[in-house]
């Protein structure tokens, strides 16, 4: 078998191994994605259009328990726990990646996380009827955990049970989700619909109807193969899995794919978060996790949001019709993540993030240049609507979906909890402090602020152009070759000796490999 496996990778090297599109790995990947991205996506964006309602909510309920307004400072300290303690919570959520998607498996762990979904969900719907802003705090919390969680698994499990020619266009369906959740939140708090004093509590509540959705549905669909096979060492169901996923009974070049990458990690313990830290072969993997993850959040994506309102008002926009200007940013978001889905095997991922990264740097610089002079010009405030368009178009085809989808390439299977860990927990901490830090330098430094989100996409774009690799179309032992060489370490060479050695029938040999292994 080991010989066998070794003889059809190598075969593969010039005659790529392709899967199709079968409705069961599409419709596994719409209630992962539905069931988990969506919640992320609008669990960011719900608080939006309620906030003066939610402010208005907490002055009545502190009227109410102490006789006396809201002191003015102590209302603007609880908004501001309300809205960080959901990155807090996803920072949470995003340590417990590795130990629970290692015991309950991938799809496993989707299926836990709706706790996080529908408790809080509940929580937030009858925050009004018990008088309690403690509870909207605490349900930020939860859902943040269920954020936290999704953001991370969602990639990891799409990316394992999809064909290597489909891992990038499989691999962006959770931004897409994310995208569509944000969308949705942005329609539903439209004023003349859920965005109003009857409204905004059903809205909130609204958040556990995917969670039931995949809690029904998603035990239809198989495990993670990888997980089966390199976790549970179970080749039987890790076959019908790839049977179920490819839609064909002949997977036997995929499997043997996979033993090969299994054998490959024998030599290698279960990773965790500190002894992944150490490790000299996974070093550049790690640098690039670390640098896609920051950049991500630090780009400036949620100051862009943040700015939208008073530029469209600047441009001679209606303040009622803001709103519908919100949501129209919202759509072209979609529309370019969906574009993102279609062309990430035909572009790469390499080229998609170059590009996004650049579109996002020349947009905060020109936008920086039509912020200081839209009050001298009649026709500024026109090229800083463009340059709000123009960033959530880039951000929307690089940097928004393509770090998870390369994480979950350039790490091997053992690896790839910790990674995720490591990955999720940058990607929070950096969240937390955009939103911490922001305020401030927007009162500071004003529309400045957006040279340093310049800078961080200049200098993330430098270090994808020079360090990150193209991973189209390549296995993962192919990647991470190329890594070694990067890492000047000949790990994954070794790996194979190792394999070519059990095949031999002397006991010499298999003696050598047992003490390679140890």
């Amino acid at each position: 078998m080991f010989s066998d496996a070794l003889a059809i990778a190598i075969e593969e090297d010039s005659n790529p191994l392709e899967g199709r599109l079968t409705t069961v790995l599409v419709l596994a990947s719409l209630f992962a994605a539905f069931g988990s991205s969506f919640q992320y996506g609008y669990n960011i964006a719900v608080i939006n259009s309620p906030a003066p309602l939610m402010r208005d909510f907490y002055n009545k309920t502190y009227i109410e328990r102490y006789n006396e307004p809201i002191p003015e400072r102590f209302l603007t300290v609880l908004w501001s726990v309300t809205v960080s303690m959901f990155p807090l919570g996803g920072l949470f959520g995003a340590l417990m990646v590795a130990p629970l998607v290692k015991r309950l498996g991938r799809k496993g762990t989707l299926l836990f996380n709706n706790i996080f979904s529908i408790v809080p969900a509940i929580m937030m719907g009858v925050c009004e009827i018990s008088k309690s802003y403690e509870l909207i705090i605490a349900a930020r919390v939860i859902v943040g955990i269920c954020a936290g969680l999704s953001s991370n698994v969602v990639p990891m499990y799409l990316g394992e049970i999809a064909p290597r020619n489909l891992r990038g266009a499989i691999g962006i369906f959770p931004q897409l989700f994310i995208t569509v959740g944000i969308l949705v939140a942005q329609v539903f708090g439209i004023r003349s619909l859920l965005g109003n004093k009857t409204g905004w509590t059903i809205m909130f509540g609204l958040t556990a109807i995917p969670a039931v959705f995949q809690l029904i549905f998603l035990p239809l669909f198989p495990e993670s193969p990888r997980y089966l096979l390199f976790q549970k060492k179970d080749e039987v169901n890790c076959l019908k899995a790839l049977q179920l996923l490819r839609g064909q009974n002949d997977v036997e070049r995929e499997l043997n794919e996979l033993v090969l990458e299994a054998i490959a990690e024998e030599i290698q313990s279960r990773w965790s978060l500190l002894s992944l830290l150490t490790q000299k072969f996974l070093r550049w993997q790690l640098f690039t996790t670390i640098v896609l993850n920051m950049g991500q959040q630090l780009s400036g994506v949620n100051a862009i949001y943040y700015y939208a309102d008073s530029i469209y008002a600047s441009a001679g926009v209606n303040e009622q019709d803001i709103q519908y200007v919100t949501v129209g940013t919202g759509a072209v978001n979609l529309f370019m993540t969906i574009a993102a889905v279609f062309i990430v095997e035909f572009s790469g991922r390499r080229l998609l993030l170059l590009l996004g990264f650049g579109i996002c740097c020349g947009s905060c610089a020109l936008l920086t240049f039509a912020l200081n002079f839209q009050a001298r010009l009649l026709w500024m405030p026109y090229v800083s609507i463009f340059c709000v368009i123009t960033y959530v178009i880039g951000h929307a085809i690089g940097p928004s979906p393509i770090p998870n989808v390369v994480t979950t390439e350039i790490f091997m299977h053992s690896a790839r909890p910790a990674a995720f860990t490591l990955g999720g927990a940058i990607h929070w901490i950096s969240n937390f402090t955009v939103g911490l830090v922001f305020p401030f330098m927007e009162r500071d430094l004003g529309p400045f602020s957006f040279v340093l989100f310049s800078i961080v996409c200049f200098l993330t774009l430098i270090y994808i152009f020079f360090v990150v690799p193209e991973t189209k179309m390549k296995s993962i032992l192919e990647i991470s070759k190329i890594f070694d060489e990067m890492n000047n370490v000949g790990y994954v060479d070794k790996s194979i000796e190792v394999i070519d050695t059990t095949s031999r029938p002397d006991s010499t040999a298999k003696d050598e490999c047992s003490c390679m292994s140890q």
